[in-house]
């Protein structure tokens, strides 16, 4: 008869094999984490880096700037799901690069291992010494950080659908995993709470083009944009809340 501590121990171990996660080289070179048992692919397997830079950085961060932000003002950037860190480490890289403040708030539930975080190949693909992801990575949760004079962070530790905010921000990054893995991130609801929080002419990106959460970020007031998308990808997402 099993005792109690075997109880805890079987159901620790059926929980790690099957949220077990592994590092995959993407086509572009860079990593990439995976969680087979449940077909979870963190980035896109025809390339990280370029997804990210594409949807994120070129159609999200950039395109606020050149069309909306005040250059004297800190840019806030919201990301649903640290994950790996790349979008973080990205656009850490680019406030140093426009020399733009930016603050960034992430949530994230289930942060990587020291070890997960180390093997990845992000710092040796950029070779940007001012930037590098275990600063990211070994920050301290819930607490607000200065990586320097242009960059500062927050990563909280918590269930995207527990987080309260009352701040509002310029840009989000709707990075969750698709609707299959989390149906519950793409609903009308809660495009309404990410419309409610984002300012007048703040942008929403995402990789996910599928109709119904179009219909979803229609219904809660955006205005959608479908854009080219990256390798392997046909379409992306930019929804813009309007001035109301």
């Amino acid at each position: 008869m099993l005792n109690l501590t075997d109880v805890i121990f079987s159901a620790k171990y059926f929980y790690e094999v099957n949220n077990m996660r592994l590092i995959k080289t993407t086509e572009d070179g860079s990593h990439t984490v995976v969680i087979p048992s449940k077909k979870i692919t963190y980035h896109s397997t025809h390339g990280a880096l370029q997804e990210s830079r594409h949807i994120f950085i070129n159609s999200g961060l950039k395109y606020f700037i050149n069309n909306y932000a005040d250059a004297n003002k800190t840019i806030s950037v919201f990301e649903m799901g640290l994950g790996t860190g790349l979008n973080a480490l990205l656009t850490w890289q680019q406030a140093i690069l426009l020399k733009q403040k930016i603050f960034y708030h992430t949530v994230e539930l289930y942060p990587l291992t020291k070890q997960e975080a180390e093997g990845l190949n992000y710092d040796n693909l950029l070779e940007d010494n001012n930037v590098r992801l275990s600063a990211i990575h070994h920050a301290t949760w819930n607490e607000v950080i200065s990586l320097n004079e242009y960059f500062s962070f927050i990563k909280t530790n918590i269930d995207i659908l527990d987080f309260n905010t009352t701040q509002q921000f310029n840009l989000i990054y709707f990075d969750a995993f698709d609707p299959n893995a989390q149906p519950e991130l793409w609903t009308n609801a809660m495009f309404k709470e990410m419309f409610d929080i984002l300012h007048n002419n703040g942008i929403l990106v995402t990789y996910c083009s599928k109709g119904a959460v179009q219909r979803a970020m229609k219904a809660s007031g955006f205005i959608v944009q479908k854009l080219k998308g990256p390798p392997g990808k046909r379409e992306v997402i930019r929804a813009i809340k309007p001035i109301h």
